[in-house]
């Protein structure tokens, strides 16, 4: 009897309005992390978290002066972010004018699929002639740095367009063509060079380059040696050597196809369980 009263009470109107209250915000803060995710926003997110802590810990410990600077940071902040994430504010509201939030899988698969042949049709095209080329795909962590010593496109990603890049004495050839949000962003950028002794001597520039960008991001890089031809793809500081057509396509297919409904689930746990251990799989 006592518990069926307890029953009663939990099961009410009310807290069901509570309940969906909660799950509104939660689907609300991860469709924020996934706009801002690969951006420039997410280093961004760092800094106010830590400007929070130290608020929180100066007003603790009675430190004046550092709580009124940072309520100042904070209150002001509020205008700074509308400008700084300008153009996160404004690709959220294009989701959601397309309603494009619930369908986001098959959309984004279809456009990873899209840009997979592209690549295909211009990696095959420059491997078989010993063409050189070097393409970086932004992931999660953000290529801004290394885009701005590029050449802007804002390009959509053809496999004529790549191959004509990479022609060699073009203006364009020399460099990376760098990736970011399905579209070609820049041509020509410069990648930071590896200095490991793992890599073998024979391997160039090129790969010194992907394999140097992999240490200091996530980006998917794939190379295509001029010597041979051959087709290599850098991931997680992991060089990968002559692939063939199957093996890269399994590989690009894998890392760039997005999960939703898998990345939903993961969010989901560690929201109801924030103390679980989660992760990447340790190599």
């Amino acid at each position: 009897m006592v518990m069926m009263t307890y029953l009663a009470a939990l099961l009410t109107w009310r807290n069901f309005i509570n309940l969906i209250d909660i799950l509104v915000i939660w689907f609300l803060i991860y469709e924020l992390m996934v706009l801002v995710r690969g951006t420039r926003a997410v280093q961004l997110f760092k800094g106010i978290i830590i400007i929070i802590v130290v608020k929180l810990i100066s007003w603790y410990i009675g430190l004046t002066t550092v709580s009124w600077v940072m309520d100042q940071i904070i209150n002001w902040g509020v205008i700074a972010m509308v400008v700084i994430f300008q153009p996160e504010i404004r690709r959220g509201l294009e989701h959601l004018g397309r309603g494009t939030m619930f369908t986001r899988t098959k959309t984004e698969n279809e456009e990873e699929e899209a840009l997979i042949t592209q690549l295909d049709q211009a990696i095959q095209y420059m491997s078989k002639r010993r063409i050189g080329a070097l393409i970086a795909i932004e992931m999660d962590t953000g290529l801004e740095e290394y885009i701005e010593t590029g050449i802007p496109l804002d390009a959509e990603v053809t496999g004529a367009l790549l191959i004509n890049t990479f022609i060699p004495n073009t203006p364009l050839h020399d460099g990376a063509v760098i990736i970011k949000g399905g579209r070609i962003a820049v041509a020509a950028a410069y990648l930071p060079l590896s200095d490991s002794k793992l890599i073998p001597k024979e391997l160039g520039t090129r790969h010194r380059a992907a394999v140097g960008i992999s240490e200091v991001t996530d980006a998917l890089t794939i190379v295509i040696s001029e010597e041979t031809g051959g087709v290599s793809i850098t991931k997680d500081n992991e060089l990968i050597r002559d692939m063939t057509q199957e093996n890269y396509l399994k590989f690009l297919r894998a890392h760039l196809y997005k999960k939703e409904s898998t990345d939903q689930n993961k969010l989901l746990d560690r929201l109801v369980n924030p103390f679980r251990k989660g992760g990447r799989h340790e190599k």
